[in-house]
């Protein structure tokens, strides 16, 4: 089961597009790849790959 984490400062930023954009510093936090193909993913997933580094 995965755990929820809380957001705090930092974690995200809006885009001018307006939606939410998780920082690396959420994702770390999180523990965990979603394989979603984030912008700041610390786990370095691609989603072209379907693989992480």
């Amino acid at each position: 089961m995965k755990k929820h984490v809380p957001i705090e400062e930092g974690d995200y930023y809006l885009t001018p597009e307006g939606y939410r954009c998780f920082t690396e510093q959420y994702h770390l936090k999180r523990g965990y790849c979603c394989e979603s193909g984030c912008r700041h993913c610390p786990y370095g997933y691609n989603k072209k790959t379907n693989s992480q580094k």
